[in-house]
Parts: structure tokens; sequence; C-alpha cells
């Protein structure tokens, strides 16, 4: 299965500790195409369908459903969790999760 950056995919998340996100859920892919391309894990941002307003939380609308990519929950994961590849996410959503990424995790 081909994987690439901002692809929505399903990934099970089990077992999680504590409060990770848990259970079977859309995910989109941060991890960039070269890597995706030649290593065994990805990184992946979960997503939810219920979340209050955080500075860390995408929302986006995917398949008319609203939802929020939470990249306070950042995690590199076994391709093998990749149950399918569900979509990808809008350009102007793209430059949201790329402003929230560096506004959250560089300087």
């Amino acid at each position: 299965m081909v994987i690439k950056q901002y692809q929505i995919v399903l990934v099970n998340l089990d077992p999680t500790i504590g409060s990770e996100m848990k259970k079977t859920r859309p995910c989109v892919v941060i991890s960039p195409n070269e890597m995706n391309k030649y290593l065994q894990t990805v990184v992946v941002a979960p997503m939810t369908s219920s979340s209050k307003v955080y500075p860390t939380r995408v929302e986006i609308h995917h398949n008319d459903k609203k939802g929020w990519i939470v990249l306070d929950q950042i995690r590199s994961l076994d391709r093998q969790r990749i149950i399918k590849v569900l979509g990808d996410i809008s350009d102007k959503e793209i430059i949201k999760v790329k402003e929230v990424l560096k506004e959250t995790y560089v300087d």
C-alpha cells in the first residue's frame, strides 16, 4: 500500500496507555513521502469527531463530516496498523496543519 503525506488513513491505534487516543480511527499522515517510501513506520496525527477548540487541533471536513486533526497526539506507528486509505485533506487544510506544526514544534 502506498502511503502519502497528508492522506487520511484508517488506523488501529490499540493498545494504548493512559490519555493516548485509542480504537480504530482516521489519522492524517504527517511524515514526508521520502520517509513513507522507505521506512516501515509512518508518523500520523489521529483525528476525532468531537473536540474543544485547542491551538493544536485543526478543523477539517471530509465526506461531509466535520472533524479535527489532533496535532498534540502525533505518533509513529508500524504501517501494519493502517487498514486502508480514506482520502486526502484539502490544500487549505494542509496549509493550516503546517502552520500549527511549525508554531507548536519549531522554535
